[in-house]
């Protein structure tokens, strides 16, 4: 049986059963919103002369990378995190903008608003998408559906951008279906149509699933979600590790992960590639600075502390190496993470060979004062 957009999630008393415990329990509606290429559609909105032009954003330097590519410039195989002189080669006419995340966070801020007009239950992935747990929502709406066509109209009303909404009973499935109908759109899979559509996608499309992963699978003959069903858990687990059982059950559209609130993310990190490569400790200490900068803002920003350094070095012939430094409690100032970072460069030096990119990150995160806080992987 194929999806119908006109599917919907009621708010009844409907039950599924777990199959992995054969337990019951309430149907959950979740919404997977998305912003249709978000950096580079604020870019199109704020300069009128973009619009309906290939725009990525990003450096257009011979080290740069798009950030994000507008649907123009994807029609000619530009994507986010291509280097830039290839996303050029492939589309001549490519304009590059300078990313302006200041802007983007502002909007996204209006946006994650909006996702609280109807529910407390908000998980950020980033700026641009989120998970919305309405089983219960703040306004009394009977359906999913109709929650994400008022949050798509009110982001289209008040942002004059377009987002696309997946809705499922879970957030493997509600983020597959926000993906089925981009840019500007929305798809439902309700419990009757889950498994089926799962088996019928190649595994390289589920979310969760990275090139190297969809390679590995590959070779070992699965290629749909058909093939990855007719896995054993024991067969998953001994070439996935710990992944194997989150593959096994979401082959079978099962997902039970809650949509967290206010996670603290696990981690926070900046880096930057560079022009010209750095040979001496003091040019890369001054490259190094405004990154630790940008490190140290964002925890000032979110009250967030760490005790965990990594330096992280990308030499001229693309070997990389990290160095890691844990402190006993958390650093709570800029210095400290400053004298930390700068130790672990200092200790490199000398080097026979240029250095392209450096990159700071501090993990073990809570929030500050708070003791045991829970962590979950997002960098910015």
């Amino acid at each position: 049986m194929m999806p119908q957009d006109n599917a919907s999630l009621t708010n009844g008393d409907e039950t599924r059963t777990h199959e992995a415990a054969g337990e019951c329990a309430r149907q959950r509606k979740i919404i997977h919103i998305d912003m249709d290429a978000f950096y580079a559609s604020v870019e199109q909105r704020d300069n009128p002369e973009l619009r309906g032009k290939p725009v990525a954003v990003g450096g257009s330097r011979e080290r740069g990378v798009v950030a994000a590519a507008s649907y123009e410039a994807r029609k000619f195989g530009v994507r986010s995190a291509m280097p830039s002189v290839t996303a050029k080669r492939q589309c001549p006419d490519l304009i590059f903008v300078n990313p302006r995340f200041d802007a983007y966070k502002a909007v996204s801020l209006q946006i994650r608003e909006i996702f609280a007009e109807y529910t407390h239950l908000i998980e950020p992935l980033s700026l641009d998408e989120a998970y919305l747990d309405v089983t219960d929502n703040l306004k009394g709406i009977a359906t999913a559906t109709e929650i994400a066509m008022e949050i798509r109209a009110k982001i289209r009303a008040e942002t004059s951008l377009t987002a696309s909404a997946g809705i499922s009973y879970n957030k493997f499935l509600a983020k597959l279906a926000s993906d089925h109908r981009k840019p500007d759109g929305f798809f439902v899979i309700t419990p009757q149509m889950g498994p089926a559509f799962v088996e019928a996608l190649p595994v390289g499309k589920f979310h969760g699933v990275g090139p190297a992963t969809t390679a590995k699978m590959n070779k070992l003959g699965i290629e749909t979600g058909l093939d990855l069903r007719a896995q054993s858990m024991a067969f998953l687990q001994q070439h996935f590790g710990k992944a194997g059982a989150f593959y096994y059950w979401i082959a079978r559209g099962v997902d039970d992960r809650p949509v967290l609130a206010n996670r603290i993310r696990k981690s926070v990190g900046a880096e930057n590639t560079f022009a010209a490569d750095l040979f001496t400790f003091e040019a890369a200490r001054d490259e190094l600075l405004p990154i630790i900068d940008k490190v140290w803002g964002h925890c000032e920003s979110t009250g967030t502390r760490g005790r965990t350094v990594t330096l992280k070095i990308k030499y001229a012939d693309f070997q990389q190496i990290t160095r890691s430094q844990s402190l006993r409690g958390a650093i709570e100032g800029r210095t400290a993470l400053e004298e930390t970072s700068l130790d672990l460069l200092r200790a490199q030096f000398p080097m026979k060979k240029g250095i392209r990119l450096l990159g700071i990150s501090l993990s073990g995160l809570s929030l500050a004062g708070a003791v045991g806080a829970g962590q979950l992987p997002l960098g910015i």
